[in-house]
Order: structure tokens, then sequence, then C-alpha cells
């Protein structure tokens, strides 16, 4: 498991203004391997209420304003493998390729063999190599569909570099317009 699903959850809570949100980092398959106990049965859990935010909704770019933003200096890192960045493989959308000056950063890059998140201090690395200077607000994650790019999502806040923003209709929302530019390979 990647965690990727997760991180989804982790991005929409804290979209609708959960103030406690957090997630077991490797699943269950790294809390058994550190040792620790569970149980087997159903737990009996008390009545609770969350009654959201309202959405926060500059953390979404949508389409329209993505060039925009590109355009006023926004990294645009997109969390696809590198083989279906470069458009050599694409196995969900029926249009290969990236966005014109995305930059790739695999999210499964992020997991290290234990398959946990990578510590902070590289994850920080990792990001500011690519940040050029930008600060965290300047930099929009997208993948195929927006879920993995939530990963990205996370690994930035725990890297200490805030929370980012999400093109959540991702690269099956950006091919649905033949007039918006595509490429492929490394360019």
């Amino acid at each position: 498991m990647s965690g990727a699903i997760a991180a989804r959850l982790w991005w929409l809570l804290r979209w609708l203004g959960h103030q406690s949100v957090s997630i077991l980092d490797g699943g269950l398959d790294a809390w058994l391997a550190d040792g620790r106990e569970v149980e087997s049965g159903l737990p009996t859990w008390g009545r609770a209420e969350f009654t959201a935010a309202p959405p926060r909704n500059h953390w979404v770019v949508g389409s329209g304003e993505l060039v925009e933003l590109m355009d006023s200096g926004a990294l645009l890192l997109d969390a696809r493998s590198d083989d279906r960045f470069r458009g050599i493989l694409e196995p969900l959308d029926p249009v290969a390729g990236h966005i014109p000056n995305a930059r790739n950063l695999p999210f499964s890059s992020l997991i290290g063999p234990n398959k946990t998140l990578l510590p902070a201090q590289q994850l920080n690395e990792r990001f500011n190599s690519l940040l050029d200077g930008r600060e965290g607000e300047e930099v929009i994650a997208m993948c195929g569909s927006g879920v993995t790019a939530c990963h990205l999502l996370l690994a930035m806040n725990v890297a200490g570099l805030g929370d980012g923003r999400l093109y959540a209709g991702s690269w099956s929302q950006w091919i649905r317009d033949g007039n918006r530019e595509i490429v492929t390979g490394l360019g």
C-alpha cells in the first residue's frame, strides 16, 4: 500500500476544516512491524459530531486559473510515474503526456523501502531541489485524477513546507479540452 488514499482523506478532512487529522504512516503493516498491539473484535465508539467549515477553496486550483498561476511563477508538480509523465505509458486516460512546464515528482519516490514516508529532512531536500526558492503556497500538485497529488501535499506538509494547492481535476480534466497543449518526453 502507498498511503495515497489515506493522504487524500487527510487532505479532504483538512479542506473541510477538521483541526486534528493524522495518518498512520506505513499503515497496519508498519504498526505490526513496530511490534505494536492489535485487538480483535468490534470497538465501541461514542457518538461524535463534525460540522464542516466552509471549504478552503483557495487550496483548490481549477483548469482556468492553472495556466495563469504558472505564468505568475507557481510550480506545478505532477505526482504520476515518470513513464506516465513522459507519455510512454498511459493506462487510465485516453491521452498520454503532461502539462507544459510541469515538473515530475512521482509520489512513490517519497516513500521509503519500509513503505513509510521518507524522513522530514529528506522530503524537505527533495522538494527544495524543485522549488527554486518558491514558498509552499506557490506549489500546485496534480496527478491523474487528484488522489496521489494529495500524497505530495502531505509530504510537503511533513517536510515543513506548508500546504500547497491541489489541481483536483488533474490530468483527466486537462485533456478533456482538445485546445490545451500536451507535452511528451521530458520537455
